[in-house]
């Protein structure tokens, strides 16, 4: 991630000191041809990880999660790069500021991941099936609450500060509460889960429903799956309002959403050992949460320029990292 928010933070500096922004408009970046081959890429792509994930039988090794993971970054800058070529400057900074910021918020989901693979005992080597099934239903469950935000933003314009507000609110909750991120198998979908399916004791190969006795019964892969969509549900009414502080155009929000939430999977696999180090994540993510939520709050008061909140947000972010690895939690 640092590497990213960097080359992201350079990039904006670079723009700030007189790059030449085009406007958007010489292209309609809402045309159905680009949603629709947009959704046809993503498919295709989904397709792929589904196929190399389908034929992994043990646990992703760290090179090829690294790989991965930098190959879904590296994807997402030339989409943006696109963007930006075709669609105009202004555009381009929207989506990669749009992108920095839902791949910051999107750590906290790895931390959930983290507690929910513990909490239920799931093998490494059966974690991979349930993060691309969780990411696949993130996507789904986004895309709507994306297009309600977005009709929502354009018929009444003051609902960008009542997203700000719970944003900052968010921010303040995640800065001074007390550190416990809940028990994510404790949620209301996983308890509707567990009262109307029996559930398996034991895990018998990468399988959500097992059968026996002639009767279908879940699996806690099954139940996991659940944990983790009910979490995504929470994690998304705080990162869906938060992009609407950089673009309020529907195929960015959208297009960045999806973005960040690709790589997911295999991001999880290269910094789950991680994460518990980064004692300083947490403030840095409420603090990326509080800036966001400000601005929108003050949008009719400051008007805060696309390349510096790219800046801001990579700031934060890297200052968080590199605490960490200097102050180190200590056991």
């Amino acid at each position: 991630m640092i590497p990213v928010a960097a080359a992201l933070s350079a990039a904006a500096v670079a723009l700030s000191k007189g790059a030449n922004v085009v406007d958007r408009g010489a292209r309609n970046i809402n045309s159905p041809i680009l949603w629709a081959g947009f959704l046809v890429g993503v498919l295709a792509l989904l397709a792929v990880d589904l196929y190399f994930a389908s034929r992994r039988s043990g646990v992703q090794p760290f090179r090829s999660a690294l790989a991965w993971s930098l190959f879904w970054i590296a994807l997402s800058f030339a989409f943006g790069g696109f963007v930006w070529t075709r669609y105009g400057g202004e555009s381009g900074l929207e989506f990669f500021a749009g992108y920095m910021l839902e791949k910051s918020l999107s750590v906290d989901n790895l931390f959930v991941f983290v507690l929910i693979f513990g909490s239920l005992r799931i093998p490494p080597e059966h974690q991979h099936r349930v993060l691309f099934w969780g990411v696949l239903g993130a996507l789904l469950l986004r895309g709507s609450l994306i297009l309600t935000g977005v009709a929502l933003v354009h018929r009444y314009h003051w609902v960008i500060m009542l997203f700000g507000a719970v944003l900052v609110f968010t921010a303040l909750k995640l800065a001074f509460g007390k550190g416990d991120d809940g028990a994510p198998i404790d949620s209301w979908l996983v308890r509707l889960v567990k009262r109307h399916l029996p559930i398996s004791d034991t895990i018998e190969g990468p399988h959500f429903f097992l059968r026996r006795a002639g009767r279908l019964v879940a699996s806690p892969l099954f139940l996991a799956l659940v944990a983790a969509e009910s979490a995504d549900l929470i994690f998304a009414l705080d990162s869906i309002p938060a992009v609407f502080a950089v673009t309020d155009d529907s195929f960015l929000v959208f297009s960045s959403n999806v973005c960040a939430l690709l790589g997911l999977r295999a991001l999880y696999f290269v910094v789950s050992g991680a994460l518990a180090k980064l004692r300083y994540l947490k403030p840095g993510l409420a603090a990326i949460l509080f800036f966001v939520g400000a601005k929108m709050l003050l949008v009719h008061v400051v008007d805060v320029p696309t390349g510096t909140s790219i800046i801001v947000i990579a700031s934060i972010l890297g200052a968080a990292m590199l605490a960490s690895l200097l102050w180190p939690q200590r056991d």
